[in-house]
């Protein structure tokens, strides 16, 4: 039986990406050497490095106004990175909760500068995306937003339609799935382990006027540094970022971003369809006007059903389906990578589990 992946993160990879690593690893371009195996200041490597920054410039049309940086330690360390960065003197850095790891942006930035939460979705447990009506950017470092919450399947529907001086966002879990203006951010962050490559490397798509030199910055946690170096202040995740331009090169032969959104689409509508006509059976955790193409969570009507789902999904092929431990319920994570099929296949099933059990 094959078995077919909905995980959350570290996520599913193209196969056709999978294939062309295995077929280099041991000898990449005659060289005798896997990439790993090569300096990260030697020619082999660089060209990779750039081609890769080179990829994402094209497919997400990043102007020149911005750089591209590849970092280490995931959204995570981003968390105390921005703020650190970011936040000046008499300025306060502002955050909009949708979800745990807004709120874990947050708590870092408190540790850092003055911060303030301008408007949170917790009220209704995160599972509506708060109106945002926020015009007072006076006294701003940044606002910073969380684009899509993996943990409770909710993702903001439009992102041209914030407006700030200073847009921050973690796009951790949906970069590359649809197109935007990468112009009206000033910071865009993103652990690769999602829709870019594997776990190890992040992306930061950084505004150039806020590449500020600051004595009291650890070098190695300024962007300024980081940016003179091209990314190559310390020994990058030459893996992964090899791994990386692959799948962005992937991209480009699939027809790119906009096909990416064409696709993701179409799976999420597949899934949802499946859950709003079993009458109640399937419960969607979030509304739908707040629903995200990347995670789709719902749930059933126990707990002890919730269990047996999972336990006869995976006795029919499919892995990855259990929700996260602080909400319980079921989530398909359906990333790029994930295909069409896999997503009728699991939708299939589930109209097969409520016939079976829903009388």
């Amino acid at each position: 039986m094959e078995r077919i992946y909905f995980q959350a993160g570290p996520t599913t990879l193209p196969k056709e990406v999978m294939l062309r690593a295995k077929k280099e690893w041991d000898d990449f371009e005659n060289t005798g050497l896997n990439i790993m195996e090569h300096s990260h200041r030697g020619d082999t490597y660089e060209s990779i490095h750039e081609e890769a920054k080179t990829r994402m410039r094209q497919l997400l049309n990043i102007p020149d106004t911005h750089d591209v940086l590849f970092l280490q330690g995931g959204a995570s360390l981003q968390f105390a990175m921005v703020p650190m960065n970011l936040i000046t003197a008499q300025k306060t850095a502002k955050y909009v909760l949708t979800g745990s790891w807004s709120e874990k942006a947050y708590k870092e930035a408190k540790r850092i500068g003055s911060s303030e939460i301008v408007v949170s979705g917790k009220e209704t447990d995160y599972r509506t995306l708060p109106q945002m009506i926020y015009e007072s950017f006076d006294n701003d470092a940044y606002l910073h937003i969380t684009s899509n919450n993996t943990i409770y399947g909710s993702q903001w529907p439009d992102l041209n339609a914030f407006s700030h001086p200073v847009l921050v966002a973690d796009m951790s879990s949906d970069i590359m799935s649809r197109p935007f203006s990468v112009s009206q951010y000033g910071l865009i962050y993103a652990g690769a382990q999602k829709n870019l490559g594997p776990a190890g490397v992040t992306a930061v798509i950084i505004r150039k006027d806020l590449l500020r030199e600051s004595e009291s910055i650890p070098s190695i946690l300024s962007y300024h540094v980081h940016a003179e170096n091209r990314s190559l202040y310390n020994t990058p995740p030459v893996y992964s970022i090899y791994l990386l331009n692959l799948v962005l090169q992937w991209m480009e032969e699939q027809g790119g971003v906009e096909e990416m959104e064409r696709r993701n689409k179409k799976k999420a509508e597949t899934l949802y369809n499946a859950i709003d006509n079993s009458s109640g059976f399937y419960q969607g955790y979030c509304t739908p006007e707040s629903r995200s193409l990347m995670n789709v969570t719902f749930n059933l009507n126990t707990e002890e059903a919730e269990r047996h789902f999972i336990k006869e999904s995976e006795a029919h092929g499919f892995y990855g389906l259990k929700g996260h431990r602080s909400v319980g319920g079921i989530r398909a994570s359906i990333y790029n990578a994930v295909s069409q099929e896999s997503c009728e296949e699991l939708a299939a099933f589930m109209l097969h589990f409520q016939e079976k059990y829903g009388k």
